[in-house]
């Protein structure tokens, strides 16, 4: 309890903390749910010292633990926060010292510190290694996939770029334009990997998710990562496992992914291709077609909902980064924190959503 105003007492860090998690749990949830040592191994590679690079006498000040520092990486995903904002937050907030188990006295790695382990987790794509973990963890937790597979893209937008036409179309052509090469502090913040498209009225300027969830749990089974001017069904069968989990295990997609390329792949493999259809200008669709298409969207309409909650809680809209590498690794961990989300929210409820079926 509290001395005097002004002064802290033994209990005071306690108190406060009980506090906040009674508005807001989450975080404490997803420390006490994730043993968090399962991703040391991986993390480690960043550790792993080049032949003739060792320190013998252990010069310097010894490196952040890889897990502190990967926890700190979840929250800048988490929150979509920059390096500097992250770093002020943890300073600052007493439940990110709880989640990070810091002590007020504790050092708290610089802003350089955190993108460092960042790029270098990059370098070496271990956002997929530590992606593929957790969905062995939630495969021996009772979350393997029993249900229907559903994929879907959503676009993933960078901060737009004010080029000429011809400057646009040098950059499609992946070429540097003069004006930007000419200039290093111009070029460290131009995106030369993202890509224009539009879908319907609408315009986008950046990356697309490719992502692949089961039906019945909607936690993000693979991915695939692609500039935004490359159509959904191209990468499709890149992010579709190799063999189904069961014997005809039902394959949802929309009507972008009509195509006897992706239909004869998927039952080559073993899946049951359940797509929408699709309407041209001089052949409509018929009312059973509309039907079906009806049934076949209440179920496709699931990864719906995995995006959606990406774009609310962690900020979707813009990515915080300059680079296919990097929006790669991003994405990743967006996918990645989405599911440690949803494995919290599923921990939580008295039983999980019932898989949908359709033949």
């Amino acid at each position: 309890m509290s001395t005097r105003k002004g002064q802290f007492g033994f209990f005071d860090r306690d108190n406060r903390l009980a506090k906040i998690y009674k508005l807001n749990g989450f975080l404490p949830k997803l420390n006490a749910l994730i043993d968090w040592e399962m991703f040391r191994p991986t993390l480690a590679k960043v550790r792993e010292k080049e032949p003739g690079k060792e320190n013998p006498n252990n010069v310097g000040r010894p490196p952040f633990d890889v897990v502190l520092m990967f926890k700190i990486l979840v929250l800048k995903s988490m929150y979509n926060l920059a390096d500097e904002r992250i770093e002020a937050e943890i300073l600052d907030r007493v439940s990110f010292q709880d989640f990070l188990g810091l002590a007020s006295c504790d050092t708290v790695p610089d802003a350089r510190t955190i993108w460092l382990f960042a790029e270098q987790l990059k370098n070496l794509e271990l956002e997929c290694l530590l992606f593929d973990r957790f969905n062995e963890m939630l495969d021996s937790s009772g979350f393997a996939v029993k249900s229907g597979l559903i994929v879907d893209g959503s676009f993933v937008e960078v901060p737009r770029q004010r080029n000429t036409k011809e400057e646009n179309a040098q950059i499609k052509n992946c070429e540097v334009p003069e004006r930007i090469a000419a200039n290093p502090h111009v070029l460290a913040q131009k995106d030369l990997d993202a890509r224009w498209t539009k879908k319907g009225d609408q315009v986008f300027y950046g990356y697309e998710n490719h992502g692949m969830i089961d039906d019945e749990f909607k936690f993000v089974r693979g991915y695939g990562v692609t500039d935004a001017a490359v159509h959904d069904s191209v990468p499709y069968l890149d992010v579709m496992p190799e063999e189904p989990a069961y014997p005809d295990q039902e394959a949802f997609s929309d009507a972008a992914y009509v195509g006897e390329r992706i239909e004869t792949g998927l039952k080559e493999r073993g899946f049951l291709p359940i797509i929408c259809e699709k309407g041209y200008r001089n052949k409509p669709l018929t009312k059973q077609q509309k039907a079906m298409n009806k049934i076949k969207s209440s179920v496709r309409c699931r990864v719906e909902h995995v995006f959606g909650e990406m774009k609310m809680r962690m900020g979707n809209e813009i990515l915080r980064s300059i680079g296919f590498a990097r929006a790669r690794f991003w994405i990743g961990m967006r996918n990645l924190m989405y599911n440690m989300s949803r494995f919290v929210s599923l921990k939580s409820p008295k039983k999980c959503p019932k898989a949908v079926k359709v033949r």
